[in-house]
């Protein structure tokens, strides 16, 4: 027997809770792990409460990441005693996930854990973390480099934006940090934000084209952020859009894109390729202040997960929470 999160749909109605559960509730897949650590992502808030249809399939162990030790193996690319990670792939959605125990999956859902960062580290970096990452590539490709302007992060307080904050200053960019408390400041001044923003600049309906400002933009909220941040990027600058904390929409116009060049890049980390993954991982292994994630992170066992979803989607999480399966 081992605990885990279970996320069920019946007559009753949608509800989440901790259960202990046998091996037959696991899926099909090559490789079980022992799992060490979990996270809560946004997409775990919305999984957890139900405010979102995240999980397809009933009844499912939520959590869309884990890190661990592989407990058995059908696949030669890993054997017992490896530590590996996992984000994505419909985990936690149709698949059942890293909030328990246990977990099994398919052998090319996994990287091996990289070089210098443990199982818990890897979990405080988590989807978030690893979606900041991904923006930051996007950027970089981009042809985006430190003294090109200011990089705006909307949803500084929030995972992906306090680690793309840490990211971009460790990275030698001007960081300018969007927040809706705006007395988490000195805060977000010391992961490495030189300015910090009121969230209300950005998420009222704002016209097509606005003064010329950012070099690039990380957005994790979307709707009418999203659609300001575009309208005050810099001729030929790019914005990486990842999230949609304030909505789904996208009220906005083509001008900034026609008239100013700029670009919209869309950062998908669920089904990134492998390759990509590799990458980001790689990067945040070597990139990412780990001091600086320590500071942003808050441990939490598996009986806390279900009340801090509703409190990650109510805003009152700051920075990345870590679940100690164990504890």
């Amino acid at each position: 027997m081992f605990k885990a999160i279970v996320v069920e749909k019946d007559e009753a109605g949608y509800r989440a809770g901790l259960k202990s559960v046998d091996d037959s509730t696991l899926p099909p897949g090559e490789v079980t792990v022992r799992v060490e650590y979990s996270t809560l992502n946004y997409k775990d808030g919305l999984a957890l409460t139900g405010k979102s249809p995240v999980v397809r399939k009933f009844p499912l162990h939520a959590g869309i990441d884990f890190a661990g030790t592989v407990e058995a193996s059908d696949d030669p690319r890993y054997r017992p005693g490896d530590r590996v990670v996992l984000n994505g792939w419909g985990v936690g959605e149709s698949h059942s996930g890293g909030l328990a125990q246990k977990a099994r999956v398919k052998a090319d859902w996994l990287l091996p854990l990289p070089a210098g960062l443990t199982t818990r580290q890897a979990m405080a970096i988590g989807t978030a973390g690893y979606t900041a990452m991904l923006c930051v590539l996007a950027l970089e490709r981009h042809g985006l480099q430190p003294g090109a302007g200011d990089i705006l992060v909307t949803g500084a307080n929030g995972g992906v934006g306090s680690v793309a904050i840490a990211l971009l200053s460790k990275l030698g960019f001007r960081v300018v940090a969007s927040t809706g408390r705006p007395q988490e400041a000195e805060f977000l001044k010391g992961l490495g934000a030189a300015e910090v923003i009121a969230r209300d600049e950005l998420s009222a309906p704002g016209k097509p084209l606005a003064k010329e400002r950012w070099a690039g933009v990380v957005d994790s909220v979307g709707s009418h952020t999203l659609a300001n941040a575009c309208a005050a990027t810099r001729y030929g600058g790019a914005v990486a859009a990842c999230g949609l904390a304030q909505g789904m929409d996208f009220p906005g116009s083509v001008a900034p894109f026609i008239l100013r060049g700029v670009t919209l890049y869309g950062i998908d980390s669920v089904m990134a390729p492998l390759a990509v993954r590799r990458a980001a991982w790689d990067r945040l292994a070597r990139d990412l202040d780990l001091a600086k994630l320590e500071a942003i992170t808050h441990e939490i066992g598996l009986a806390e997960v279900v009340q801090a979803g509703s409190d990650l989607l109510a805003g009152s999480v700051r920075g990345r929470l870590v679940v100690n399966v164990d504890a």
